[in-house]
């Protein structure tokens, strides 16, 4: 825990808040009096408070931090800064980790944990910061410049963080809890807060508002604090942060008298305090006061400092109980109190924390810097984490689980946890003890034991105080108390007051340990409450017996109180042992209680905040959250026992995100020094291309792995959090993209003036450059900060969903599921997406890691032409180096492709000029290989079969082909033109500036169209290799420009295939690589996706449409056209059947049933009950009224039994009249006896 910081500047004066681009409830917003009505009607809104102090504070201090990059200086005031930053930051994740966030969790499952774990990364990049300021190169600027890029980083995590907050987290505590268990829940998060740290919290809060906005502030908190006059004295005092008027009065006025100690080296006067009741005698009228002496003080602990034995002595103590009870357990085999005895761990092991940050923090720095026992206490962490554990094991234990072993294990580690600590202890007492009596007057010893107090929060020292004064006596007691009084600053005097009391209920009998001759109870005193008596201490426990009790506390009046709990039980922090009684005389304590640990809402400080924070893979210092009691964490689905599951190739593109966002986070430094054009352009090409791949990335997973998720009942709300990260992420990569135009701009404008000056010699240019190149570099700065915001933004987030969301795959969706998942992520991914992104993530990827993603890829598209268009587009690529390894030597080119094709055996590779020379029975052989390779699909099997069959005549008329291309001046090079009058270039097909010569005949055409229609055999466009510009009219090399000089480039269309050669400037066409075709359309995942189980692109309207494995590789039911590479729109049915959409229009005028199966094909109701009304007007003949009829349903596929009619039956399971009569029974005496299904 952190200590207060004395001397740190708490950001008073102005105040600058950053907006966040997802703040709909922001404070900053111009309607302040929306949000005082909003925050008087809704407590919880005062975090809005919180929140503007803190980003007020993370503004100022990267303001600070980039002017210590660029300009330089002292760095001891940022480092203030940066010290209170932590503390008050990390108590506020921690408090809200301990109390928001679990009640909010009872009432809406899978919000908090992500808030949890964003608290983690956020933990992660202080320690980071810190590592940095600890390091030995300050004074180089390129540190000082990675400083302001991680304060920069830090800012725009907190920001984010909050802003998600403000839109999802607190409107639905909004929404889920009322007014009074809002006031609750924030008081409790209030008094989570250590003390300390709520003496520099609140006076830094108020300085961070506006007066108005204080005024707000106080009159929320009048409602939320228990309507207790001493607890609000306390609060608000913080608030002021300075001592309030009139806090000594007469009834609580301290005389000390003048004696010298005992200790003749260190004189310090002994004083007689006169410590006045906190609780009194209401019983017979009589008040009991025990004395406290000089003589008291000097005969029972000579040094202040030895309060630290007695905390040593009530830990081991209890931990002697605990090891004692262990044992019980393990004899008795009895694990139905388990969860008392868990409770009772959880306490002493909370008191250990605190009592180790105390240490850590206080005593030890003081005593002697070079002074630890850190690893001391991480090992008692460690210790009673394994024994928490162990509970649950035992809690949970099967029957195949030998439980003689849990509980010898058990007993085992609760001795271990009695040994480390006892040791630890004795050398505290023997090497730190010494020291202090040494070094430090008895005023300062109890300056330092009252700090170590207030590092605990006031919810824990309301349980602790009596825990420990119940093991004490009465001399200790009495000599503890006045320790706190001649400690505490004028200021505290309420805090001691309360904290008197709150000693006075582990005491026994009905003497006060605070007692004074002057009449009255200060606590009387200070809230005012004449109506209520006051009462004797009283206490559940005494120093001789500590069992476990349950007991009742009090409860806290508020102006709107919220109902504790079911019996007004109170559990102290940690769900812990010694729980108060009301007095017998009925009487209540005059000192009030805090109310927080009898909540119905309120979760013990480490149970219920662990469960929350239970995937936390790196425990950070101890606090109130510590890492005593984290769940184990899930195994990871990378792990390598883990079998390879079809999702956890998507997760693969985080790997691939993470090398660039390191590649810009690097390269990004380099650009204040290296000004070289290449270095820029290089930079920005690799950002844009990973802003576009992670855009798609991200894309997929709102829309289709997100939805999956919160299908799942259980699962409703995980991915919201994402969502909003994707969003915030977006306008991340538009700020650095708007920066990176601008350096680019300024970087021209530098390289235009360099050049120009040297052409002109001119010196007094030298000014003005050396300003561009300070914006520059200014800029270069701002933008290296960017990039390391965004890499640890995304870093956070993929790690998150890595953490949390992964598992949750393996946990409710099977394998089947997640490849359908697979499949539609990958169908809605178009050709260009594919191209840059497939090299881009296996470049991050080994060898296996590769073959496994393209394994899965190959599964989840094994019904479309995926691997045909992979071959084909690498392999068209001559430039790019192959990093995929397919498990096929060699793929199918596809039905449209004559070119060689690459055999298994390696020993023959029929090109069409080997054809040619093939004898017939060489012919025969081949055909029969193919016929048996039973690797091949039967489509293509069929297609190379009919190729060989006819081979002689191919290969005829490709060496005819040879022959008519040796004279191209034979061609008929003329345009065509699809508007005449306009000179439009193309044909009646597409318009187009180019035409493409056929590689089957050798003559040139507007399109493949355009020569099918005059010749007697097909063109394959997939086998053109030359085209002619139509404006020149020279034949060339297909691709998307002329390159004749002439020209100039002239584009041949708007779009342009490389795969399928074809061009078309007249509509919008997207290459499909699951068809391998080109089809009209603006691109998948746009307005089409691609199906794997049907095998076709359909409209984004059709997502959940039934599927039928390859239901479109066929022809029309109507027309008989090919669907799969028709060019007209195709209508989906109800029963998973397609046809022509105008062939749809024509049927359906005349017919109602689908073609193939006899299905509806639409929504009959209104039919049908024509249809009824028709049946019911009707009377049958005489002869016919008692026959029946079997019919068959088409569209449920039941039988059932029916009137007699010559034309309609109605189904009576579905009530269609989609039937069909299967037998005709002349008697129809029992009908419902003859139904099957």
């Amino acid at each position: 825990m952190a200590t207060p910081f004395s001397g740190v500047d708490g950001g008073a004066g102005g105040v600058a808040v950053m907006a966040g681009p997802l703040n709909p409830i922001d404070p900053s917003t111009p309607s302040k009096s929306c949000l005082k009505n909003s925050v008087l009607k809704s407590p919880i809104l005062i975090f809005l408070f919180f929140h503007k102090a803190i980003r007020s504070e993370l503004d100022g201090l990267h303001r600070a931090a980039m002017d210590f990059a660029t300009s330089g200086g002292d760095i001891k005031p940022l480092l203030d800064k940066y010290h209170f930053l932590r503390g008050i930051y990390k108590h506020h994740c921690n408090a809200e980790d301990e109390v928001i966030f679990p009640a909010l969790d009872i009432r809406v499952k899978n919000v908090a944990r992500t808030y949890s774990l964003e608290h983690e990364g956020e933990s992660v990049l202080f320690d980071q910061l810190f590592e940095l300021l600890n390091s030995s190169i300050q004074n180089e600027e390129s540190y000082r410049r990675e400083l302001a890029s991680c304060t920069g980083a830090i800012q725009t995590s907190i920001s984010q963080h909050m802003s998600k907050e403000e839109e999802q987290v607190f409107p639905l505590l909004i929404e889920k809890f009322t007014f009074e268990e809002q006031a609750s829940l924030v008081w409790q998060f209030l008094c989570s807060i250590p003390i300390n740290m709520m003496a520099e919290f609140l006076p830094w809060l108020s300085s961070s508002v506006s007066s108005d906005e204080h005024q707000d502030m106080r009159k929320c908190l009048s409602k939320i604090i228990p309507d207790k006059k001493l607890l609000q004295q306390v609060i608000f005092t913080w608030m002021e942060g300075r001592e309030p008027t009139n806090v000594c009065t007469s009834r609580e006025a301290i005389s000390i008298s003048k004696t010298w100690s005992h200790d003749s080296e260190l004189p310090e006067p002994i004083v007689t305090t006169e410590i006045h009741c906190a609780c009194e005698s209401s019983a017979n009228g009589k008040r009991k006061y025990m004395e406290l002496s000089s003589n008291v003080v000097g005969s029972t602990l000579p040094h202040p400092i030895d309060e630290i034995l007695l905390w040593h002595n009530a830990i081991k103590r209890e931990l002697t109980d605990i090891s004692e009870a262990a044992k019980k357990v393990q004899l008795s085999k009895d694990s139905s109190d388990l969860s008392a005895f868990n409770k009772r761990l959880q306490f002493i092991a909370e008191v250990c924390i605190f009592h180790s940050i105390a240490e850590d923090k206080v005593i030890f720095p003081a005593v002697d810097s070079e002074l630890s026992f850190a690893q001391e206490h991480a090992e008692e962490e460690i210790q009673f984490d394994k024994l928490r554990c162990l509970i649950e094991s035992i809690q949970n234990a099967r029957a195949n689980i030998s439980l003689s072993e849990l509980y010898g294990k058990f007993c085992a580690q609760a001795d271990h946890i009695m040994d480390t600590i006892q040791k630890h202890f004795k050398n505290e007492e023997v090497q730190v003890l010494p020291l202090a009596r040494k070094h430090f007057s008895a005023s300062r010893q109890r300056e330092l034991l009252y700090q170590s107090l207030c590092v605990m929060p006031l919810k824990l020292i309301e349980c602790v105080l009596p825990w420990l004064v119940a093991s004490l006596t009465e001399q200790e007691a009495r000599l503890f108390l006045q320790n706190i009084y001649l400690a505490a600053p004028a200021s505290d005097s309420a805090l001691v007051t309360l904290f008197a009391g709150w000693a006075c209920k582990g005491r026994s009998g009905n003497a006060c340990l605070s007692s004074s001759p002057l009449d009255g109870c200060p606590a009387r005193t200070k809230t005012n409450d004449l109506r209520q008596p006051c009462c004797n201490c009283k206490t559940v426990s005494s120093p001789d017996q500590k069992p476990f009790i349950d007991g009742q506390i009090e409860k806290v009046e508020r102006p709107n109180s919220v109902s504790h709990g079911e019996n007004g039980s109170c559990l102290s922090s940690g769900a812990t042992g010694h729980l108060h009684q009301p007095p017998a005389n009925g009487s209540s304590c005059c000192v009030p209680a805090l109310g927080v640990n009898s909540s119905s809402l309120g979760i013990s400080s480490l149970a219920a905040a662990k469960s929350l924070r239970s995937l936390s893979v790196s425990p950070s210092a101890p606090s109130l959250n510590s890492s005593l009691f984290n769940w184990e964490i899930d195994v990871s689905p990378s792990d390598t026992g883990c079998a390879s599951r079809p999702i956890d190739n998507i997760f693969k593109f985080h790997k691939a995100i993470r090398k660039d966002l390191e590649y810009l986070d690097v390269e990004s430094g380099k650009l204040c020094d290296d000004t070289s054009e290449p270095l820029l352009r290089q930079f920005t090409g690799r950002f844009r291309l990973l802003w576009g791949l992670y855009r798609a990335h991200s894309n997929a997973e709102d829309d289709i792995v997100f939805p999956a998720l919160e299908s799942k009942e259980t699962l409703h709300n995980v991915s919201h959090s994402y969502t909003l990260d994707h969003k915030q992420e977006e306008k991340l990569f538009e700020d650095i993209s708007t920066t990176l135009s601008e350096l680019t701009h300024l970087h021209a404008h530098l390289k235009r003036s360099r050049h120009r000056d040297n052409l002109s010699g001119n010196l007094c240019g030298a000014s003005d450059c050396e300003e561009t190149v300070r914006k520059y570099n200014e800029l270069a700065t701002k933008l290296q900060g960017m990039c390391k915001s965004i890499r640890v933004t995304l870093d956070q987030h993929v790690f998150r969903e890595e953490l949390e969301l992964w598992p949750l795959f393996d946990r409710h969706f099977s394998v089947e599921e997640q490849d359908k998942i697979v499949g539609r992520i990958i169908g809605t991914t178009g050709a260009e997406v594919l191209q840059s992104m497939l090299p881009w993530v296996t470049s991050a990827l080994t060898q296996e890691e590769q073959n496994k993603m393209m394994d899965t890829w190959k599964q989840a598209t094994k019904n479309t032409m995926f691997s045909e268009w992979l071959n084909e587009w690498w392999e068209g690529n001559s430039n790019a180096t192959p990093h995929i390894t397919t498990s096929e030597s060699c793929l199918s080119q596809g039905a449209d492709i004559h070119e060689s094709v690459d055999c298994s055996d390696n020993k023959f590779k029929p090109g069409w000029k080997d054809i040619f020379r093939m004898n017939q029975n060489e012919l025969e052989a081949e055909i029969r290989k193919v016929s048996r390779d039973s690797t091949l699909d039967p489509r293509r099997k069929a297609y190379l079969i009919q190729n060989l069959m006819t081979s002689r005549w191919i290969a005829a008329q490709q060496k005819s082909l040879q022959a008519e291309s040796s004279n191209s001046e034979n061609l008929e090079c003329s345009p065509s033109f699809r508007d005449p009058d306009k000179k439009v270039f193309g044909c009646e097909h597409y318009k187009r500036n180019c035409k493409l010569r056929a590689a089957c005949c050798g003559k040139l055409f507007a399109c493949q169209f355009c020569h099918d229609k005059v010749s007697d055999h097909s063109m394959d466009r997939k086998a053109t290799t030359e085209m002619m510009c139509m404006k020149c009219l020279k034949i060339q090399p297909a691709g998307p420009v002329c390159v004749t000089p002439s020209c100039g480039g002239f584009s041949m269309a708007k779009y342009y295939c490389s795969i399928c050669k074809c061009y078309d400037d007249d509509r919008n066409v997207y290459h499909c690589p699951f068809c391998n075709l080109c089809r009209v359309g603006k691109g998948l995942g746009i307005d089409f996706f691609h199906c794997m189980k049907c095998n076709y692109c359909l409209t984004i309207k059709l997502v959940d449409h039934k599927c039928l494995e390859k239901s479109l590789e066929t022809n029309c039911p109507i027309c008989c056209d090919d669907l799969f590479t028709s060019s007209l729109s195709v209508r989906g049915l109800p029963c998973g059947h397609f046809m022509h959409s105008s062939c749809f229009q024509a049927y359906t005028c005349s017919h109602y049933m689908c073609p193939i199966c006899s299905k509806s094909m639409g929504d009959m109701s209104v039919y049908f009950g024509m249809l009824d009304a028709l049946l019911a007007s009707e009377v049958l003949p005489e002869e016919y009224r008692d026959r029946c009829q079997d019919i068959l349903c088409n569209d449920c596929n039941k039988k059932r039994s029916a009137p007699f009619h010559w034309l309609y039956h109605k189904c009576g399971s579905c009530g269609s009249y989609n039937t069909r009569v299967i037998r005709t029974d002349p008697n129809c005496s029992a009908p419902s006896q003859r139904q099957s299904e």
